[in-house]
């Protein structure tokens, strides 16, 4: 591997007593720095406190940090990054519902996945990374689409549940992953990155579950995580009608009874996958049309992966109830570790 500088990770937290717990009680921001060249992680640091920032966003240029409140206020903050690496807060607006979980950031806007009634905030951003002007005055998000439905899981599905958002390869639609209706939301995208509702891209079998997805190299597969039903579910994407069908179903974990994916995450040729509860990482190669392989599952050092990234070719994960964050290679032997309180997302800044 050539030898770079170090790369900049935000990591986004939960409350330290876990999902569930109130907000507030220490968590926050850290900044931590991965080496590209051993693995290792540094110069580990509590930047900002600030209520369940469980997910981030950055700038391309590392300017500005978004990130959200995951508690039912429904905030999301932006602050600018200080030259000696500090957060300052410049604005705090809501999100557009409950809980929010997941943040997507586009040069237009930031399209905000509330969890706990399913609405998708859209929030136009400035130039320079923060709110635009109608956000500030708005004191919130612009847009917001809600939606309708249940799933057969009954503690679960009760109604929608927004967790997962994703633009598609041609940047026409938004995607949102519906862990409560088991289907995969469409939103017509404008240039300014305003939204209009579409439809439906894609149903999954009652009880799925979809937590959060990615799409093949060529676009032409749509991978999606089933939380409730432990699986992969792999769609043909049909670009010209932004629409997906069934192609497969595949098991999360391979030999193993139970777990709960969380991110899903392709890497050039390889997809990968954390599996809470029985805490692994499933990879599977990917042919050169996008199709799932014969995966490789690898223990973890620790419970409840949450999130993961992959950074110079090193795979980070966020061990939330381990308390840890750790670095692996390709072969999933770890490189490096750093405790950090309740790990929930890891955000990688490569300075422009």
């Amino acid at each position: 591997m050539t030898t770079h500088a170090p790369v900049l990770l935000w990591i986004g937290t939960y409350p330290h007593a876990g999902i569930g717990t109130p907000a507030g009680l220490g968590e926050g921001v850290w900044r931590v720095h991965l080496d590209p060249a051993t693995g290792r992680l540094l110069d580990g640091r509590l930047v900002v406190r600030t209520p369940a920032p469980t997910f981030l966003a950055a700038d391309p240029g590392g300017r500005v940090l978004l990130g959200v409140d995951e508690s039912a206020a429904g905030t999301v903050t932006a602050w600018d990054v200080t030259a000696d690496g500090g957060l300052a807060p410049r604005a705090t607006v809501g999100s557009g519902g409950g809980y929010p979980c997941h943040v997507l950031r586009t040069p237009q806007a930031l399209y905000v996945s509330n969890y706990s009634d399913g609405v998708l905030g859209v929030l136009p951003l400035a130039a320079d990374g923060g709110f635009a002007p109608e956000v500030l005055a708005a004191g919130g998000a612009v847009q917001r689409f809600a939606h309708a439905g249940s799933g057969p899981v009954v503690d679960r599905q009760g109604g929608p549940h927004a967790h997962f958002a994703a633009l598609t390869p041609d940047g026409r639609h938004v995607l949102v992953v519906d862990l409560g209706t088991d289907e995969l939301r469409r939103y017509a995208r404008a240039d300014d990155g305003s939204l209009a509702e579409a439809g439906v891209a894609a149903a999954l079998p009652p009880g799925t579950g979809p937590r959060h997805l990615a799409f093949s190299a060529d676009g032409a597969l749509l991978h999606v995580a089933g939380e409730l039903d432990a699986t992969l579910h792999v769609l043909a994407w049909d670009a010209a009608s932004a629409t997906g069908t069934p192609r497969a179903v595949l098991p999360a974990a391979p030999g193993l009874d139970g777990g709960a994916p969380a991110h899903v995450l392709r890497d050039g040729d390889r997809l990968l996958m954390g599996v809470r509860g029985v805490d692994v990482l499933t990879t599977w190669p990917l042919g050169p049309d996008g199709t799932p392989g014969t995966p490789a599952v690898a223990p973890l050092p620790g419970r409840t992966p949450r999130h993961h990234e992959v950074v110079a070719g090193w795979t980070v994960v966020a061990l939330q109830e381990e308390h840890l964050l750790v670095v692996l290679d390709r072969a999933g032997a770890e490189m490096g570790r750093l405790e950090v309180p309740s790990p929930a997302c890891i955000v990688p800044v490569t300075p422009v």
